[in-house]
This record gives structure tokens, C-alpha cells and sequence, in this order.
């Protein structure tokens, strides 16, 4: 079982973020891997969005070990690997209206993440709520 991990691991490092489409976030697929505050996601995926700015739920998520692989004023991209397989999962911001982040957290790879993502999405904004 290991080396399926290790192969699924490896095979997650050479993927890229699914970046915006038609202005928003991707939608997430059927699997239970992937969390997102874009209306429309299904109520067991969805996550409200981030009450903060672009340039702080960057901080947020590079404090939190993420790595920013690609951003611009309306988008940001990050990656997080895991530690024992090295499983990289994508973060991709979208600003959002007013003072709001929009959010989608996803593994690359693989059928359930366990609640990692939804894990994932709750410390970014507690580290944002600490901030303030």
C-alpha cells in the first residue's frame, strides 16, 4: 500500500491549480477532496468565503507552510505538501466582492482527503482572525 502512496505522491508534484474559469474558481468534482466558497458548490464541499484582503490570506497561508506559485491582483495559487507521501494539494484564491476572499482547497490526487482541505480552509481563517 506504501508504494501506491508514494507513486500517487509523485504523481500529485507534476500537476498545476486548476486557475479561474470564466472568472471564478473551478468547481469542485464529485470526489470528497476538494472544499470552495464559489456559489454554487455543493452544500457538502462548500466553505463560506474569507473576510479579508488578497494580501492577507496569502500571509496567512505562507505562515501556515503553503508556497505561492502564481498571483496577480484577482488570483492567487499556493501549494501544500504533505509530509509522508508528499501529496501536494492546491489553494487558489479569488477576490472576491467588497472585502471577500473566495477560496478552493484541493487535493491533486486521489479519492478522500480525510477533511484535510476543510481542515486547511478553518486555520486559514483562524490565522486571519488572530491577525485582527
Amino acid at each position: 500500500m506504501s508504494v501506491t502512496f508514494f507513486l500517487l505522491g509523485l504523481k500529485s508534484q507534476k500537476g498545476i491549480a486548476k486557475g479561474l474559469i470564466d472568472g471564478r474558481l473551478a468547481d469542485c468534482s464529485s470526489k470528497p477532496n476538494c472544499v470552495c466558497s464559489e456559489d454554487g458548490t455543493q452544500p457538502e464541499r462548500f466553505v463560506q468565503p474569507l473576510k479579508a484582503d488578497l494580501k492577507a490570506v496569502k500571509a496567512a497561508i505562507v505562515s501556515l507552510g503553503g508556497v505561492i506559485t502564481s498571483e496577480s491582483d484577482e488570483y492567487v495559487s499556493a501549494t501544500f505538501m504533505s509530509r509522508l507521501y508528499k501529496f501536494v494539494d492546491d489553494v487558489e484564491l479569488r477576490k472576491g466582492e467588497g472585502d471577500f476572499v473566495h477560496i478552493r482547497s484541493a487535493s491533486r490526487v486521489g479519492y478522500s482527503d480525510r477533511g484535510v482541505n476543510k481542515k486547511r480552509v478553518a486555520a486559514i481563517r483562524q490565522k486571519l482572525n488572530a491577525a485582527n
